[in-house]
C-alpha cells in the first residue's frame, strides 16, 4: 500500500490553494458583483473552475467517479502537474521508456526532474529486466505511453509494473480509443499509484480545444485541483466539448473509418518498394520504415503532403496520421509516384 504523504512534496501538501470568486459560491442568482468581471457582453463571465457539467458526462462515458477525474488544459498541463506534484526539483528522478512522448523529456528539464531512459526492446516492449537493475533511489514517478508514440504499439505486463513499482506510474493513453484493448480505467481502484491520462484530441478529434484527462485516485486529483490554475479551461472549450460527447453514434462511426483506413493503408504500404517494414499500431498513425526515409520525407513536401519524419529516434522511419479515405489515397499514390 503507498504512503501517499510520502510522495507527495512537503510543499504541495502544506499548499494552501487559490480561492476564487466562483469556487467559494457556486449556487444561481441574478446579480454577480463577486469576481470583478465585466458586467457586459457574450464571455464576461469566468467558466466553471471543476468544469462539473463536463466531468458529469465523461464519468458516464469513462464509468468512473467525478471526483476522479481531472481536466487539464491538454494532457501536457496534467503531465507538468505529475511533475510538480511529486517530484522535488533537483533531487528526484523519473524513468520514461524510449522512444517515447518528448514532452515528459521536456516537463521534466522545466522541473528540474532528472530523467533516466529505459529503452524499449526490439519489440517495441518494456525490458523488465534493464528496468530491475536500476538504483531506484529517489525514483519518485515511471511515465509510459501507451498505445505508444511513435512506436504505435500497446505496451505488454503494465499490471507487472504496477506491482512491482512503489511510486508513481503514469499512464499516458491518449490512443487507447484505437487499440483493441483499450484502457487500464477499469482497474484504476487496484492500483492506488497510477494516474491514467487520456484526451479528447485523437479520437474525438477535438485537438483545438486542448482538453485532457487524468484519472487517478480521489486523494490524488483532490491535489491536482489544489495545484491547479483556478481557471485552466475556459467557458467555450467546456460547452463544445459537451455537445461533442453527446454525439456517441458519430464517434463510433468516425472512429470506425479511422480503423478500416488504418487497416487498408497498412495493405496498401506493404505493396511499394520503398517501404521497408510496417511496424503494428494499436493507433491512429502508423510508423514506417523506409529505405530512404529523408527521400520519401521530402518529395512528400514537394507534393504538399507533411508525415512526421521519426528517424532520430527510429532509423529511416517517418510516423504517417490516419487521414480522409482522401488524403490516405492521396498519399498512396504520390508514394508511388516517389522514384
Amino acid at each position: 500500500m503507498i504512503d501517499l504523504k510520502k510522495l507527495v512534496r512537503p510543499n504541495i501538501l502544506s499548499l494552501q490553494p487559490y480561492s476564487s470568486a466562483r469556487s467559494e459560491f457556486s449556487g444561481t442568482s441574478e446579480i454577480w458583483l463577486d469576481a470583478n468581471e465585466n458586467p457586459f457582453g457574450n464571455l464576461n463571465r469566468y467558466p466553471d473552475p471543476v468544469q462539473s457539467a463536463l466531468k458529469n458526462r465523461l464519468s458516464e462515458i469513462k464509468k468512473c467517479a467525478t471526483d476522479q477525474i481531472f481536466i487539464g488544459n491538454g494532457s501536457d498541463e496534467a503531465i507538468d502537474l505529475c511533475f510538480r506534484i511529486f517530484c522535488e526539483p533537483g533531487r528526484d528522478k523519473a524513468v520514461i521508456f524510449t522512444p517515447t512522448y518528448g514532452m515528459y523529456q521536456v516537463s521534466a528539464d522545466i522541473n528540474d526532474v532528472e530523467i533516466i531512459e529505459v529503452p524499449l526492446n526490439a519489440d517495441f516492449q518494456i525490458d523488465f529486466d534493464a528496468f530491475s537493475k536500476l538504483d531506484r533511489l529517489n525514483i519518485k514517478m515511471l511515465l509510459l505511453c501507451s498505445p505508444n508514440n511513435p512506436t504505435g504499439n500497446r505496451l505488454e505486463n503494465l499490471e507487472r509494473i504496477l506491482s512491482e513499482f512503489d511510486g508513481i506510474v503514469v499512464l499516458d493513453e491518449a490512443y487507447a480509443d484505437f487499440a483493441a484493448e483499450n484502457s487500464l480505467l477499469p482497474k484504476l481502484s487496484d492500483f492506488p499509484n497510477l494516474i491514467i491520462l487520456q484526451t479528447l484530441s485523437k479520437a474525438w478529434g477535438l485537438a483545438a480545444l486542448r482538453i485532457g484527462m487524468a484519472f487517478a485516485s480521489l486523494e490524488i486529483i483532490a491535489i491536482f485541483n489544489k495545484v491547479k490554475p483556478p481557471y485552466n479551461i475556459g467557458t467555450v472549450p467546456q460547452q463544445l466539448a459537451l455537445t461533442a460527447l453527446g454525439d456517441m453514434t458519430g464517434f463510433d462511426g468516425r472512429l470506425r473509418l479511422l480503423l478500416e483506413e488504418r487497416t487498408k493503408l497498412e495493405s496498401k504500404l506493404e505493396q511499394l518498394d520503398s517501404v521497408e517494414r510496417i511496424f503494428a499500431s494499436d493507433a491512429n498513425f502508423i510508423l514506417v520504415k523506409f529505405r530512404d526515409a529523408a527521400r520519401v520525407y521530402k518529395s512528400l513536401v514537394t507534393a504538399g503532403i507533411v508525415v512526421r519524419n521519426r528517424s532520430a529516434q527510429i532509423p529511416d522511419t517517418l510516423r504517417i496520421s490516419i487521414g480522409t479515405p482522401q488524403e490516405n489515397q492521396k498519399l498512396v499514390q504520390t508514394l508511388k509516384n516517389i522514384k
